[in-house]
């Protein structure tokens, strides 16, 4: 017997031994968290592709429309859901025979919708015109506590009306209030109907929102302070704590082609506007919805609701440019900066965007549908071009012509105690847990 082959032998043994011992819950889930050469990875890691070096496997399966999720230092997993499911709006998940994947399962909370977060041991979660928090319990899988209004207030619209948010370090929360329309034009998506100027929508909405993250029973417009504006949307967003700043990435606006077919033809639609990786601080206005940002000119392009024929910046020039600019209606749903040590060090302090997928490129296929990696740099800007991370989620090699058609459509992202990435899907209800091995944990787990 070779060297290598009793070392596998040997360290099985000691596994066993551990897993007799009667240990609890709590701390059998906190070793898995420690052990990622544990980790077996789906053989097909779950329908999806992934980086060299990397496995993923299914943690649960059918759940309903998983979007943003969060997981406790323990493993327990929350995950929002769009619509409530089994009466319950909030999905909590618990591995309790240690073997990676979700066995119990319970639905609570009325409130479907898309932001979740822990803060102080607190689980934050949001409907579309209220934040609530509840305290987590210290063994319950479900909070059993009373819910509390952090903040209400907001208004009642029929676009974007989701309210995602994130925590900085210095106690204060910050809420994407997306705009209730595509270019706030007199008629909605009306061919050649003008822009509203002023615009109302940029009063209380089209902007990202700070509130105390601690404070109870504030509301909008008398605890809130508008932080950025001219941002159509961000559903995702967070906190860089490396350069203590928030960002965040607008779904840009949508039917150039269909609203002005004088300027634009469906092709040059497919692939306007662009989505904007934002670094987002105090004071900002990103340009929405005078204007867009067009990545063949790279510049912020004047809308032709406010005058534009698709080629000046007018009076957009002195907006704020994106970080990074991406494929057109991608639709980036979540964002999150690596701070563990699983992976390697390419991956320390850069950001993995989910890229929810496109409805709207027609006559081309439908796109999108990947987790993207951006390298970043000490100073909190990215240090090269992204990459896809993993992708196939819409289906191996095909091409899709509505969002329909995609088998998955990646939501949601969090990064587990351990290192490990959890990816969402809103469409069957999936969820993955991507992990990485060096090449020799891979060799002695194959033998």
């Amino acid at each position: 017997m070779n060297e290598r082959k009793l070392y596998v032998i040997q360290a099985l043994v000691m596994m066993a031994l551990f897993l007799s011992t009667g240990c609890d819950n709590s701390t059998s889930q906190e070793s898995a968290e420690e052990t990622p050469s544990h980790l077996t990875a789906d053989t097909d890691n779950g329908s999806i592709t992934l980086s060299n070096g990397f496995g993923a496997y299914v943690v649960a399966d059918n759940v309903g429309k998983a979007r943003h999720i969060v997981v406790r230092d323990n493993g327990d997993i929350y995950v929002k859901l769009r619509d409530t499911e089994n009466g319950g709006g909030i999905l909590a998940l618990r591995d309790t025979n240690n073997d990676g994947r979700a066995d119990t399962k319970e639905y609570f909370s009325e409130y479907g919708g898309t932001g979740i977060d822990i803060y102080e041991n607190y689980l934050y979660y949001s409907s579309d015109s209220v934040i609530y928090r509840v305290a987590l319990d210290a063994t319950e899988l479900v909070p059993t506590a009373e819910p509390e209004v952090v903040v209400e207030g907001f208004m009642i619209q029929n676009q974007h009306a989701v309210k995602p948010f994130t925590f900085d370090e210095a106690g204060n929360m910050y809420v994407n209030i997306g705009a209730p329309s595509n270019a706030c034009q007199e008629q909605l998506r009306t061919p050649k109907s003008p822009g509203q100027d002023p615009c109302p929508q940029l009063d209380r909405q089209a902007g990202i929102w700070k509130f105390s993250a601690t404070e109870l029973n504030q509301t909008q417009e008398e605890h809130g302070e508008r932080y950025a504006t001219g941002i159509r949307n961000a559903v995702a967003l967070d906190w860089n704590k490396q350069v203590n700043s928030l960002y965040a990435l607008q779904h840009g606006r949508d039917q150039l082609s269909n609203l002005w077919p004088e300027y634009y033809d469906s092709l040059q639609s497919a692939e306007l506007p662009a989505e904007e990786f934002l670094k987002v601080s105090e004071g900002a206005d990103f340009g929405w919805p005078f204007c867009y940002f067009d990545p063949q000119k790279n510049q912020k392009t004047l809308a032709p609701e406010y005058g534009g024929n698709g080629q000046e910046s007018g009076r957009c020039a002195d907006k704020e440019d994106p970080i990074m600019a991406f494929p057109a209606h991608w639709a980036p749903n979540d964002l999150i900066f690596y701070n563990s040590d699983m992976f390697p060090e390419k991956y320390r302090s850069g950001a993995f965007i989910a890229f929810h997928g496109s409805w709207n490129r027609a006559p081309l296929p439908q796109k999108g549908y990947n987790i993207a990696f951006v390298p970043f740099g000490e100073d909190g800007m990215p240090s090269g071009d992204f990459e896809r991370f993993a992708d196939e989620f819409a289906g191996s090699g095909e091409e899709i012509g509505s969002p329909g058609d995609a088998e998955f459509r990646p939501t949601g992202l969090e990064v587990g105690s351990d290192g490990s990435l959890y990816i969402t899907d809103d469409q069957k209800g999936r969820i993955w847990r991507v992990f990485y091995q060096s090449e020799t944990e891979k060799v002695a787990l194959a033998e």
